[in-house]
């Protein structure tokens, strides 16, 4: 007898369709409940918190319930004297902090509110002399950073800011023998990682150096019988992997390798059918973050396109917010 996969069962009365209006509902209430213990406490991650929130209310076509003045003010609020952005006011700058402001202010068209030239001398002064990126000026190096580096850069049609080719260099270096890839050289292959570096080096137009089937292979493995995805071998499902594994797949073009039927009644059994929203597993407590990347999973799998917009498997923004930067890119 082997050892019984790590998973969970879905229960019969789970949802089983789209609640979009509570999901609606769930992202315009959470943004309004500034006295709530649960925002006060995310203080430390509040920028990706505003992202995840405009995001997914943009791919449910109700972008109008966000206060996109307020936001703004929130986002140049944020801005260091260096050009980094913090999660929130006084907290320090960081290139997460810093993608996510920039995809908030590509959402809202409102990019030029910040010093876009400081942004760009910030994001170059954290590239290393080996090609990678720290994540701020405390020094932790990961793949993560490379991808928020060439995102960010890429978003304000920078990228020659900083040398690419190196960077592009020091992501392959951390691919794995399973054709995964990393934190760093060496570290075991990670679906976020995957997604991080796939991301990268598809901005940058060097996807021909990844083993689409190798990888595409490993992924794919991820998939456990209740049809959700896990992040690594030996891990339960989680609906945010909804995102960084199938966006991985999307990219390297492999996504009919998944089981999409059996994806999606797992991130539908993740709604809470009461209060709206997305959890990591059925049952569990909702949050923006699976909202946001349960939603994005079902445009990913062409599910409700009627009611969801298409998404961008790079970037994670509507695919329409992109055509109107004219970003396109390359080998995607």
């Amino acid at each position: 007898m082997g050892t019984p996969v790590k998973d969970v069962t879905l229960k019969p009365d789970a949802p089983k369709t789209l609640l979009l209006g509570k999901h609606i509902q769930f992202i315009a209430s959470y943004s309004s409940k500034k006295d709530d213990y649960e925002y006060i406490m995310t203080e430390y991650l509040r920028m990706s918190g505003i992202y995840w929130g405009i995001t997914v209310m943009d791919l449910m076509k109700h972008l109008e319930h966000m206060d996109k003045q307020d936001i703004v003010d929130f986002v140049v609020s944020c801005q260091h004297e260096c050009g980094g952005l913090g999660a929130s006011v006084n907290h320090d700058p960081h290139l997460l902090y810093t993608l996510s402001a920039i995809q908030i202010l590509t959402i809202f068209d409102a990019v030029d509110a910040i010093n876009v030239e400081k942004v760009v001398e910030y994001v170059k002064g954290l590239q290393l002399q080996d090609g990678s990126f720290t994540g701020d000026k405390w020094g932790e190096v990961d793949t993560r950073f490379s991808f928020c580096a060439v995102a960010c850069l890429a978003l304000l049609n920078r990228l020659d800011a900083v040398d690419v080719q190196k960077a592009v260099d020091y992501v392959l270096s951390c691919m794995n023998f399973d054709g995964g890839f990393g934190c760093r050289p060496g570290s075991e292959s990670h679906s976020g990682q995957v997604y991080c570096c796939v991301g990268m080096l598809a901005i940058t137009g060097n996807l021909h150096h990844i083993n689409a089937d190798q990888l595409g292979w490993w992924l794919c493995e991820r998939q456990l019988p209740s049809g959700g995805l896990n992040g690594r071998p030996e891990k339960l499902p989680d609906v945010c992997y909804s995102w960084w594994v199938l966006a991985s797949l999307k990219i390297i073009g492999r996504i009919h390798w998944i089981d999409k039927k059996k994806l999606e009644m797992f991130i539908l059994a993740c709604q809470d059918d009461e209060t709206g929203g997305f959890a990591d597993r059925p049952g569990d407590m909702v949050d923006p973050f699976h909202t946001l990347f349960g939603i994005a999973g079902l445009s990913l799998l062409g599910s409700y396109s009627d009611q969801i917009k298409p998404v961008n498997p790079v970037y994670c923004m509507p695919e329409e917010t992109l055509q109107r930067i004219r970003l396109t890119t390359p080998l995607l």
